[in-house]
């Protein structure tokens, strides 16, 4: 019995299917775990002990304005509903369920851009990712592959060979002919096709009766075939890998001679690599009797070299913007193939992957040097060329020894080990096996690596939102706080009741965070340098920023509160406060936007925040202005002064915070200056 999820290593077969779905062995384990949750997210985690923290503090708070109400004579259930409604105000409970959101929302989009993320943490990592170890064939490449040279004393007999030791299948439909299969062997079948060697017919004469796979670290293929009374092996494969298990190589007229142009073969090999070719080298044998055991040490032997093919595998569009993109972005593009070190070199050269400062270098090369000696000059190589998958894991390994947060891409059984050992496992959605896409947190389904950088530009975005949207949360509660606090500790009835707070928290919070969760991506957001995985959330000064805007919003909230209280009276004062608490909320949304100027980046560039505050807007003066709501949350009417003087203090963030940016702006300029003069 196979069961289904089993990893077929190798070779071909037929199975009659027994069971399908959730009756199946696999179905019954998913059934089993359907019901689990998925794991938080790093930022989930960061968030939840922060409003552990926050949640302390406020509740501190709480009680302390709970016992200066009292001290006050201030009616004791009155304070005490204040004081709950402050503390459920005040702890930003909704914040792990907005960052979800977000996140979710940018699993969405990135699904539109061709890339499909199978794990929530992988759309936060993307933003740190510094090291992009990227496969040549199909991800750099086309992975549409083309003969373009031969180079052999017979062409036909070579073209032959190699079309007979592939695994593609050609089918015919409407007069048209389409070949099935790796795009390399298609390639060769194609060929075969053009020079009137067809596959079918090549079979039909000479059967297939065994074979042995394709494997990375051969690198290299083998089909026996019955041939009248003899067996003909052929063997096709890396030139470097092959040339070694030759003894002998074809001559113009059929013969056998010793192979003393091993030497010069290596030099043509290494001639048509230069030229961004992929090679590979035929050759054969014929035996009259098939050894009893047979595997690679009985038959991959004693070989007679036929000749090399080259194939065009042509760049990408667009690899070489993204290469030059991720550069300014702080981030290394590596190639990582199997491929010959001067093809992998050409390339590379051509992607402007490998410029005049960086090395390249082989398996065979990296078998000579310890872990702790890569790790130390891992950042001088940007090419790694004929690499096994045990080659793969210690690179990823040795990048992230430095710190570096590393993507990796793969698409077979042997890149799983190294997709898993990645920090974002990246797998082929179209060439890839199930094993490594299961090993991956994301998968690509174009196969192309411009799909990667864009990627990474929306999972900066993401992380940038997020924490947006935690600076306007954190703030706007921090602000809630302190009207309350103040306005008791300068001898003020309470400016906010408990259901206004809880109103204002629900409707004027909520709404513009998720809002700011749809924020597009900065202009300049992939000339950044990634964001460090040991920078918490709060560094570079926000807590600090957090703390003065809400003292901003709390001050200028109860300085509404007691124009009101002394001109017009305290149900006129509290409708002004919650009148300007709320939309004060609302207007500092369209600071959190950028740390530049809103009127420099644009207002109405976020449609989903504008229709935040016009919905906010409307709904906070429809509870002052509908009887039934103002007589529930104990609101009055407003004249034209009192809704005049509520409109200027709410808007009155804008102003305050467009200097602070300008100060801030002045700053940051002295600051790179003196960071320019000193260098």
């Amino acid at each position: 019995m196979a069961f289904m999820a089993s990893i077929v290593v190798n070779g071909h077969g037929r199975a009659i299917v027994t069971e399908i779905g959730m009756d199946s062995k696999v179905g019954k384990i998913a059934n089993m775990i359907m019901e689990d949750e998925a794991p938080e997210t790093p930022i989930q985690k960061k968030l939840g002990q922060v409003g552990k923290i926050l949640g302390m503090v406020c509740l501190i708070i709480c009680f302390v304005i709970f016992v200066i109400g009292l001290i006050k004579n201030i009616d004791p259930i009155e304070m005490f509903m204040t004081s709950v409604g402050l503390a459920v105000a005040a702890i930003p409970e909704g914040l792990p369920a907005i960052v979800t959101i977000m996140l979710s929302i940018g699993v969405t989009k990135m699904a539109k851009k061709k890339s499909i993320i199978r794990k929530l943490p992988a759309v936060e990592t993307l933003g740190s990712s510094s090291v992009i170890c990227s496969d040549k064939t199909g991800t750099l490449t086309q992975n549409k592959m083309r003969v373009v040279e031969i180079n052999s004393k017979d062409v036909n007999f070579v073209t032959e060979l190699a079309c007979m030791c592939t695994d593609c299948n050609i089918l015919e439909q409407d007069q048209k002919i389409e070949v099935k299969g790796e795009p390399t062997e298609v390639a060769l079948v194609n060929q075969g096709l053009a020079s009137q060697k067809d596959k079918r017919k090549l079979e039909h004469d000479m059967p297939r009766v065994a074979e042995i796979p394709f494997d990375s670290n051969r690198k290299m293929m083998t089909t026996i075939h019955k041939m009248g009374n003899r067996y003909r092996i052929i063997t096709k494969g890396a030139p470097d890998v092959l040339l070694e298990k030759c003894q002998k190589q074809i001559s113009n007229s059929l013969g056998q001679v010793s192979i003393l142009e091993k030497y010069k073969i290596q030099k043509q090999n290494e001639k048509m690599a230069g030229k961004a070719l992929r090679v590979i080298a035929v050759a054969y044998k014929d035996l009259d009797f098939l050894p009893q055991r047979m595997d690679t040490d009985t038959i991959e032997n004693n070989l007679i070299f036929v000749g090399l093919i080259g194939m065009m595998d042509p760049p990408r569009e667009g690899v070489k913007e993204a290469v030059k993109t991720c550069k300014k972005a702080g981030i290394k593009t590596v190639m990582i193939t199997g491929d010959h070190i001067a093809t992998a070199k050409a390339i590379a050269k051509e992607l402007q992957i490998l410029d005049a400062r960086d090395k390249a270098i082989t398996g065979q090369e990296l078998d000579c040097i310890s872990q702790k000696e890569l790790e130390k000059n891992i950042g001088d190589y940007s090419v790694f060329a004929r690499v096994t998958p045990e080659h793969k894991v210690r690179i990823v390994k040795a990048w992230q020894k430095t710190g570096a947060v590393v993507a990796m891409t793969g698409d077979g059984v042997n890149d799983s080990p190294a997709l898993k050992n990645a920090d974002i496992g990246i797998a082929m959605g179209k060439n890839g096996t199930d094993v490594a896409k299961n090993a991956s947190d994301m998968i690509l389904a174009d196969d192309n690596f411009v799909t990667i950088v864009e990627a990474v530009k929306q999972g900066r975005n993401i992380y940038d939102n997020i924490k947006k949207a935690i600076h306007f949360l954190i703030a706007t509660n921090i602000g809630e706080i302190v009207t309350i606090f103040m306005g008791l500790v300068l001898g003020l009835k309470s400016p906010l009741l408990a259901i206004q707070l809880l109103w204002i928290n629900l409707v004027t919070d909520s709404l513009p965070a998720i809002a700011i969760g749809l924020e597009p991506a900065d202009k300049d957001i992939m000339n950044r340098k990634p964001v460090s995985r040991k920078k918490g959330i709060f560094a570079d000064g926000l807590w600090n920023k957090i703390v003065v805007e809400g003292i901003m919003m709390g001050m200028l909230t109860l300085v509404a509160f007691s124009l009101g209280n002394k001109f017009f009276g305290l149900e006129v004062g509290r409708t002004m406060a919650f009148l300007s608490m709320g939309l004060l909320e609302l207007v500092h949304s369209f600071n959190i936007k950028s740390e530049q100027s809103i009127f420099k980046i644009g207002i109405f560039e976020n449609k989903f925040l504008i229709g935040s505050f016009i919905l906010g807007t409307i709904i906070q003066i429809m509870v002052v202005l509908v009887p039934t709501l103002a007589e529930i949350f104990k609101l009055v009417p407003l004249n034209q002064t009192q809704w005049l003087i509520t409109a200027v203090i709410s808007l009155l963030p804008i102003p305050i915070m467009e200097l602070q940016k300008k100060i801030d702006s002045v700053k940051c300029g002295k600051t790179m200056y003196k960071e320019k003069a000193r260098v």
